[in-house]
């Protein structure tokens, strides 16, 4: 069963000015994902979805209309805030697995932890039950370059994870592997969501989609559906309904480049 609203926008537009030129990213989306929902956001390039996925995330903010992250308005939130919440409440998985190549795969995993101040054992611990949890337990002391594509990306799962966060978003997340690797990181997003996690996965790819609860499309910044409903009218349909159509960076939030000798 589904439970509260965990995003809730309201009208969101998001504007650009490139030289003389104002561009209208996003044109009045509203959209709602309840707590343990599994939702797939498909479109073209230029449609928005990527401006979409940094405004759920927190990168960015509405030029206007309302985003609520769990009963919160984000609008009203300092960078402070904003940047605790992209580090304990909301996990990234990226197309770019945005490895540290120096580190191994513990180390990389506990980074967000390290930005949380948890002290060095208890980092350590979670990270490797995280490793654990994606099935690479036999992997932690290996670097990025050492490990496979599909191993590579179940690393960036596990650190998104390691701060138990209430909300996955998953810009691309198997645009760089192979078919047997991507049914691997889907099978991780099938268990994720059958724990309760919430999951939002941005892709141009039906197969990726199929396998979340719902899809919607969205296309010159606005939600679509193939019949000519806006998806934001049936915001929360059955388990297994579809409404994906058409197919097709975001910087790795609060996270160092380096932390040298720090344990």
């Amino acid at each position: 069963m589904l439970g509260e609203p965990i995003i809730e926008l309201d009208d969101v537009r998001k504007s650009y000015v490139i030289g003389d030129i104002e561009v209208q990213a996003l044109r009045g989306l509203s959209l709602t994902v309840r707590e343990g929902d599994y939702l797939a956001v498909m479109g073209p390039s230029g449609s928005g979805k990527s401006t979409l996925m940094h405004i759920l995330g927190c990168l960015d903010i509405p030029t206007s209309g309302s985003y609520r992250l769990a009963g919160d308005d984000v609008s009203t939130l300092t960078e402070a805030q904003l940047a605790e919440i992209r580090n304990r409440r909301i996990g990234f998985v990226f197309q770019q697995f945005n490895l540290l190549p120096s580190l191994t795969a513990w180390r990389n995993v506990e980074l967000p932890l390290v930005y949380a101040g948890v002290g060095r054992e208890e980092r350590k611990r979670r990270a490797i039950e995280a490793l654990e949890s994606v099935g690479l337990g036999s992997r932690i002391d290996h670097r990025p370059n050492e490990l496979s594509g599909g191993q590579q990306q179940r690393v960036s799962v596990a650190r998104a994870l390691v701060t138990k966060p209430s909300l996955i978003l998953a810009d691309e997340p198997t645009g760089n592997l192979d078919s047997v690797s991507t049914e691997d990181i889907l099978a991780l997003f099938d268990e994720l969501h059958q724990q309760g996690r919430t999951v939002v996965v941005i892709t141009h790819e039906h197969e990726v989609a199929d396998r979340a609860a719902y899809a919607v499309s969205i296309r010159d910044g606005e939600l679509q559906d193939p019949d000519g409903v806006l998806a934001a009218a049936a915001i929360v349909p059955e388990a297994g309904a579809h409404a994906a159509s058409a197919p097709s960076p975001t910087d790795l939030p609060d996270h160092p480049t380096s932390i040298g000798d720090e344990r």
